[in-house]
């Protein structure tokens, strides 16, 4: 393998030079066997079979799921070389989709803790079990656990099968715990799990969260619908195994035909139903379904890094396009003259106004509103004010190409571009840069999910 592909994959030569890209946990340095399920005029396309000589850079992962689960597919790949393989996504981003000759990419920062650093997990319930090799051939009655209930993480290109997780690396001891105390209740109870195939079945979701200063930990159970004396008893169930350690658990309602773990309704059946988290001095009440950075210890990190590139002197006037539930834009607005805040999503401006509110932060305001339409967005809540600074932390699909016209029109003096897709950073920076208009400077990759091949990036563009 000679180098990086898009997602997970990698790129070697056949001894004949015909490129092939190669899905499968293969590693940049490894000489591999693999079987090609597609052709093309200039390409193949294969799987990875078998590793005839390793990498240097290859370990061993921890994990018993890996190559199964979709998770962690850089688990086989030494800590070190993944923040280079990191670094490099991002600058062949740039170069190849940005057209930048030679931008300069910062070492990509590491993330505080390599395990055990996900606030948040969800687990999905299925009553179709995902079968791993050595049980195939089985009877039922031979297998360790039953084919009709599961609760972990989907299969990769499979929609209805689940893998039985039984610990997860990325997520924390007490999450692995709480995971074992509701596979346990619910298989004892013999509650039916989901199905995506009838719409049939009781317990959908679990999902975990765990605040790192505070030390919450909220327990949220996604299930179809109303059944008090399982509820309950499932409550007892899990402060018996879980004690103090279990702050608050709440029970969701929907009949929505998927498996997104969000519910329409919620009941708190154990403490406030929500977890408090800190970042900086900065408190965040998080309820089941907010949206919260999902590595703490990093998070706080990047909103460092974008305060230090945001260059605040306490006179700018900030704009915090995408703003979500108003992290960055809280965190910066002792910075600040002001911070406005604009998200698409009204739940998201509903939490944004509380954080203010709950840290009294009285120079930060967040609005509702289409992205699409900056422009007008800005001239209804900008009081007439100009732009100084612009801090962009969009979604992977990056900005709207007439959200990224309006800044060009707006010509603020400085734009802070949070990425977590480097091929939408190098296309947005690429259209901002058009014609001379803004200069980039150094762009610094932060890994906020280690053992896979996401990874943020904060880059600075100033007006030329």
């Amino acid at each position: 393998m000679t180098d990086l592909a898009e997602g997970h994959r990698c790129v070697g030569r056949t001894a004949g030079g015909l490129v092939v890209f190669v899905d499968g946990p293969a590693a940049v340095g490894d000489r591999i066997t693999a079987k090609v399920y597609k052709i093309k005029k200039k390409y193949l396309e294969a799987r990875m079979d078998d590793v005839l000589d390793p990498a240097p850079t290859r370990t061993d992962p921890p994990c018993r799921h890996f190559g199964v689960c979709g998770g962690c597919k850089w688990q086989h790949v030494q800590y070190e070389e993944q923040l280079r393989m990191k670094q490099k996504l991002v600058r062949d981003a740039l170069v190849h989709i940005g057209g930048m000759e030679q931008p300069e990419v910062a070492e990509t920062i590491a993330s505080p803790d390599r395990f055990h650093y996900r606030n948040k997990v969800d687990f999905t319930f299925s009553n179709e079990r995902f079968l791993l090799e050595d049980e195939l051939d089985l009877p039922e009655d031979r297998r360790s656990k039953p084919s009709d209930f599961a609760i972990g993480f989907h299969r990769p290109r499979s929609f209805r099968k689940v893998i039985d997780i039984d610990r997860c690396h990325i997520a924390t001891e007490r999450m692995n715990r709480a995971l074992d105390l509701t596979r346990d209740f619910f298989r004892s109870r013999n509650a039916r799990a989901y199905s995506t195939r009838d719409h049939e079945g009781y317990v959908r979701n679990l999902v975990l969260r765990e605040a790192v200063a505070t030390g919450d930990f909220m327990v949220y159970l996604v299930v179809s619908g109303r059944n008090d004396d399982l509820l309950h008893a499932y409550r007892d169930h899990m402060l018996e195994g879980m004690g103090e350690g279990l702050t608050t658990l709440v029970a969701g309602y929907t009949k929505r035909r998927n498996l997104v773990a969000y519910a329409e309704e919620l009941e708190t059946l154990h403490g406030p139903g929500i977890i408090t988290e800190k970042l900086g001095e900065l408190v965040f009440d998080i309820s089941p379904n907010a949206f919260f950075q999902t590595n703490s210890r990093q998070a706080l990190r990047m909103y460092q890094a974008v305060q230090t590139c945001a260059g605040l002197t306490g006179r700018e006037n900030v704009l915090d396009l995408y703003c979500g539930t108003g992290t960055i834009g809280l965190f910066l607005a002792g910075h600040a003259l002001a911070v406005t805040g604009f998200e698409w999503e009204e739940s998201a401006v509903a939490n944004a106004r509380q954080n203010a509110e709950r840290n009294r932060i009285a120079n930060a305001c967040f609005h509702h509103g289409d992205l699409k339409n900056l422009a007008a967005l800005w001239e209804q809540h900008g009081n007439g004010r100009a732009v100084d600074v612009v801090i962009t932390d969009p979604p992977r699909a990056g900005m709207h190409a007439d959200t990224v016209a309006s800044l060009r029109e707006m010509k603020p003096k400085r734009i802070v571009y949070v990425s977590c897709n480097p091929a939408n950073l190098a296309r947005d920076t690429a259209a901002l840069c058009a014609n001379g208009l803004y200069r980039i400077g150094p762009v610094q990759p932060m890994d906020l999910f280690p053992h896979t091949y996401h990874v943020e990036s904060v880059a600075t563009l100033d007006r030329a």
